[in-house]
């Protein structure tokens, strides 16, 4: 059900109780007694993916100054209204074997610019985006991606957005035909593995699993394997972290924000928390 019609039915009385609230109507939920809103950062994130395989993105530096362009702070103050966190990794913060130890791409038009002109692309470059225009954890797809198109315009890179179903954008993916495109993940569980190694061992490459940036990398895929074979969870840390170093030096992707939960009921409904991995658990659940 899109966003607007799962709020107003939470409004009229039609549902009980609703998750992943519109943006711009959470503050007028939450200044009202008739609902009760929760809020809780979800082991979840939005990224901008990039098919190194296809010009320009063979360039790292193109992929460098992709990333160096966006202002994550805009996206989630202006287009989120807070119900997102400007990410720099694909773990969040606060859970294992998250590091800011890492290459981090804050928002810096100047340097983007001079990556372009070292990368040979001083007068610009056309990139297509693939957006879907709903889907699991997307959150506001088109509106975010049109905050990066403005973001990459004022450095000299001209995006076409192409939007599609949510299910025609999943099997277009598979394909390989792609330059770049927003997309999210739900690890389900705050173990790194969950998704370092589908997104960048070379197993995963699609069509057979998520790496659709067709990122492969001998190392990576060593580091990977081993860090499964490990037991000794501060070993495991480590092995994710020189994992994190390499792969954002190369940027395949641009981590661009985790989402923060949401959730709105009647006031009469009581118990119900939320859980990290987005599962909607109603045990202990009642209407008062």
């Amino acid at each position: 059900i899109e966003d607007q019609a799962r709020l107003t039915a939470l409004q009229t009385g039609a549902v009980n109780f609703i998750v992943d609230i519109p943006p711009d109507n959470l503050a007028s939920l939450e200044s009202d007694s008739k609902f009760t809103v929760l809020k809780q950062p979800g082991i979840h994130f939005w990224y901008v993916g990039l098919n190194i395989t296809k010009e320009p993105l063979t360039n790292e530096k193109v992929r460098q100054a992709l990333a160096y362009a966006i202002d994550k702070e805009s996206i989630t103050r202006d287009v989120l209204k807070s119900t997102g966190e400007p990410a720099i990794s694909m773990l969040n913060p606060g859970t294992w074997g998250f590091t800011e130890d890492i290459p981090q791409y804050h928002y810096d038009p100047e340097k983007a610019k001079q990556l372009l002109a070292e990368a040979g692309f001083g007068d610009g470059v056309e990139i297509e985006l693939w957006v879907p225009e709903s889907g699991s954890g997307m959150q506001s797809p088109v509106a975010m991606a049109t905050v990066i198109q403005a973001n990459w315009a004022e450095v000299g890179v001209t995006a076409k957005i192409q939007t599609m179903e949510w299910g025609t954008f999943l099997n277009n993916l598979r394909t390989g035909d792609h330059q770049a495109f927003c997309n999210s993940w739900m690890a389900g569980l705050p173990d790194p593995d969950m998704t370092l190694f589908p997104f960048l061992h070379s197993s995963q490459v699609a069509p057979k699993g998520p790496n659709r940036f067709f990122f492969v990398d001998p190392e990576i895929d060593k580091l990977l394997e081993d860090a499964q074979s490990e037991t000794d969870q501060a070993k495991r840390a480590e092995i994710y972290k020189q994992v994190q170093q390499k792969v954002y030096a190369t940027v395949p992707l641009i981590p661009i924000e985790h989402q923060v939960q949401t959730a709105a009921m009647l006031s009469n409904v009581k118990g119900f928390t939320l859980h990290p991995n987005f599962d909607l658990r109603i045990h202990g659940v009642w209407i008062e």
